[in-house]
């Protein structure tokens, strides 16, 4: 959510900012309905303390025996009750209607994002590794020979409708095996803390991290009001809702491990063969809660983190910086990772790795005090994924397909595969 004080200092600098993404200027209907809840606000405490004086003046004009004064000023208390309440509960409508107002303004995109209207304008800033040559037709993960039927939409089919999957046997194993790899990487090496969190939610928590309001579709609600994670980004920056933090005990830095709900609304027709756009999917997902002066350095160590995962299995990808058209909404900058998918012969995202600054953080009053004697002041927030776990193993086993219809897999896996290093007709070898 945005900081109201800094659109009223430079409403301009707001509407400029709004532009770079697409958007009409916003600055003049927020800043109405600013000094309509400013004035309402200002209407109810004239109002009451109108009201505190006439209280006073009821008690002397009963101690001095002066009834018709007493009664003139008791009808008067209450009249101005009655005022007062009206005007409070105005008062309060209209901040929250400015709040609705602020909480669908997406953030804003920091000055070094590129310009562009869509994904078409992101901008490649590096690459890693080189695309591996076959001398055959190289094939997408789900017609390879080594996955088999190991890999069935038609019994998910049964089960759950479309754009889900069972996996089995080997291929079952192996995606296991990316997820603990990921874990111990980023545990171990990156020294973030590991975590299991709740897959449903409140609606405290959705609009904390920006899938409410405005997104509501995209996710799965129970009957009883819970929200189906779409990621664990939710839970692990809500960590921080309601919280004033000592900054010597910042950067905190999360992962977990968790099962991942889309609806995927609106995007019939788009990446519906095999594994690449489920309905259910599972992710870890990288948090971190910082200081925003270290922000931008926690976006490229975070970037980093989740590149680290990629050149750990050998798989070829590149950096990409997103342009203020393709930007989350809550995400101020971003870099996608896209790895190389050789039955595609594309880059595919594996992971978007943003940086929210104090956007999700004003939304859930996540704050922290520099120090003893500062006053509190709200968090930066990021988030990545580190990677998405069914993803990873699509890249796998597409990178690692050799002509007999085998899969050479990744020496970094071996370990968690019992000496493993091949998969064939769905089985590890």
């Amino acid at each position: 959510m945005h900081d109201i004080r800094a659109i009223r200092d430079n409403p301009e600098q707001f509407d400029t900012a709004l532009s770079r993404r697409g958007l009409a200027p916003l600055s003049s209907a927020v800043l109405s309905l600013d000094e309509a809840r400013r004035r309402a606000i200002q209407t109810a405490e004239m109002a009451k303390a109108e009201q505190n004086a006439a209280s006073k003046s009821v008690g002397a004009a009963k101690a001095s025996g002066n009834d018709a004064e007493f009664e003139r000023l008791r009808t008067l208390v209450a009249d101005k009750k009655a005022e007062v309440s009206a005007m409070q509960a105005e008062a309060a409508a209209k901040d929250a209607e400015l709040r609705d107002m602020l909480m669908t303004v997406p953030n804003l995109p920091q000055a070094d994002v590129p310009d562009g209207a869509d994904e078409a304008e992101n901008v490649e800033i590096s690459t890693w590794g080189t695309p591996a040559k076959f001398d055959f037709a190289p094939k997408e993960h789900f017609d390879l020979p080594a996955v088999g039927r190991n890999m069935d939409f038609e019994t998910a089919a049964k089960l759950s409708g479309s754009r889900f999957v069972v996996l089995s046997g080997g291929v079952a194993r192996v995606h296991r095996a990316l997820a603990q790899f990921m874990l111990d990487l980023h545990v171990d090496h990156h020294e973030l803390t590991e975590n299991i969190t709740p897959v449903l939610v409140r609606d405290e928590a959705m609009l904390g991290t920006g899938q409410l309001p405005k997104f509501s579709e995209d996710s799965y609600q129970t009957t009883n009001g819970w929200w189906l994670i779409p990621t664990a980004e939710v839970t692990l920056t809500n960590f921080a809702a309601g919280q004033v933090w000592e900054g010597a005990s910042l950067p905190r830095r999360y992962v977990a491990h968790t099962n991942c709900f889309r609806s995927e609304a609106g995007s019939a027709g788009k990446d519906t063969s095999g594994m690449l756009r489920q309905h259910q999917f599972e992710k870890v997902e990288m948090v971190t809660l910082c200081d925003p002066v270290t922000a931008e350095a926690e976006h490229e160590r975070m970037t980093r983190c989740a590149e680290a995962v990629l050149e750990g299995l050998n798989l070829p990808y590149r950096r990409v910086a997103l342009c203020t058209g393709d930007l989350g909404f809550g995400a101020q900058k971003t870099y996608d990772l896209e790895v190389w998918l050789p039955g595609q012969d594309t880059y595919r995202e594996i992971s978007s790795v943003s940086s929210c600054g104090q956007f999700q953080a004003r939304r859930m009053n996540g704050r922290f005090k520099a120090d003893h004697d500062s006053k509190p002041e709200f968090l930066a927030t990021l988030n990545g994924s580190g990677l998405a776990v069914g993803r990873c193993l699509i890249a796998v086993l597409e990178n690692g397909q050799n002509a007999d219809g085998s899969v050479t897999l990744p020496a970094a896996l071996h370990p968690y595969l019992g000496g493993k290093t091949t998969l064939v007709d769905g089985k590890l070898a």
